[in-house]
């Protein structure tokens, strides 16, 4: 694999981890939401994420990537609050609330802002080894 394939791989991973990144943020920020209805109220959602792999580079060695293949709204039910002062409430008297776990999503921003970082690493990092590679001749 040469180095400027190594810079495609990891341009693709960052922009798949600063889509997952965008979806965190959403998340967070409907977290605290509610609604009047089960299917109304925001639900988590997450990015899923597939390995591309071309093997039609130079001499047959593969390269690849990543590639999003789209955001899918979690399952978990909505929590359920009885609350008849509510002004979204129901003719039950029920809220819904998001099912956002504020702290699963911190950490899972966390590790897409590693996972990001990594990567710009690599891509610097190869950068600067092709740099080289061309001073050599001098």
């Amino acid at each position: 694999m040469s180095l400027f394939n190594l810079i495609d791989v990891a341009g693709t991973a960052m922009s798949a981890q600063s889509i997952r990144l965008n979806a965190t943020a959403s998340n967070l920020a409907n977290a605290d939401s509610v609604s009047g209805s089960e299917q109304d109220v925001y639900r988590a959602r997450h990015p899923v994420f597939s390995t591309v792999l071309d093997d039609m580079q130079q001499g047959g060695l593969p390269t690849g990537g990543v590639e999003v293949l789209g955001i899918v709204e979690s399952d978990t039910p909505a929590a359920r609050e009885y609350n008849p002062n509510h002004p979204l409430a129901n003719k039950d008297g029920y809220i819904f609330h998001s099912n956002v776990q504020p702290i699963a999503e911190m950490a899972d921003m966390m590790a897409a802002s590693r996972s990001y970082q990594n990567n710009v690493e690599i891509a610097d990092t190869s950068k600067r080894l092709l740099l080289r590679t061309l001073q050599l001749g001098k």
